[in-house]
């Protein structure tokens, strides 16, 4: 049953999620999230001690998809249909995820030696071995990488096209723009594209 307490930390999480994508995680203080939500450092401590614990916080709250995804991908047996569908899952469950993808992104080195840091690139770990299935050579494994962080990739492009000041046609290239479900859609159909090499010999030079 959700509460205050519960709808406090929820948005503690978000806002904290903001800024950490914002600012990066070693340069937001737990002063400056107080400050975002507008309560005290008091009001925050009550709810979460240190910044590490916020990232716990927002790793539980915000991959759950994720966690979703590795679970229903290690009932399967492994089948290119059963690799498309966990791209298409993926994809779905990230569309509103783009902080998430971006936080843990642009913050790397500060999260390394975090728990939380730790469980989502595991989590990772995991998803890209579902997608390639058993025996994968290293070409294989690469591109079941690639799909997954072409969804990344779509976001980021999109964050920058909607950037203040962002210029469509900087250099005198045309960039073409997109709403956030053609990116998802965009990010899916590339995906695709690169698993769907996955098993396939290598081309002779």
């Amino acid at each position: 049953m959700h509460g205050p307490r519960s709808d406090t930390r929820a948005r503690i999480v978000a806002v904290a999620l903001e800024l950490f994508s914002e600012h990066g995680y070693e340069r937001t203080s737990l002063r400056e999230i107080a400050d975002r939500l507008g309560v005290t450092k008091a009001a925050l401590y009550y709810h979460f001690k240190t910044k590490e614990d916020i990232v716990q916080g927002i790793v539980a709250a915000t991959a759950a998809p994720i966690h979703e995804l590795i679970a229903w991908g290690r009932e399967q047996t492994w089948t290119p249909e059963v690799r498309d569908e966990l791209i298409r899952r993926f994809a779905a469950g990230m569309s509103e995820r783009a902080l998430l993808l971006r936080f843990f992104q642009e913050n790397q080195p500060a999260l390394r030696d975090l728990p939380a840091g730790q469980e989502f690139r595991d989590s990772m770990i995991a998803l890209v071995r579902l997608m390639h299935g058993p025996g994968a050579s290293f070409e294989d494994r690469l591109r079941a990488a690639m799909s997954l962080f072409t969804i990344n990739s779509a976001l980021f492009l999109l964050q920058q096209d909607s950037r203040p000041g962002a210029d469509p046609a900087a250099g005198g290239v045309p960039v073409a723009e997109a709403t956030r479900e053609e990116a998802i859609v965009a990010a899916q159909h590339v995906a695709l594209e690169i698993c769907r090499l996955i098993g396939r010999p290598a081309p002779t030079d």
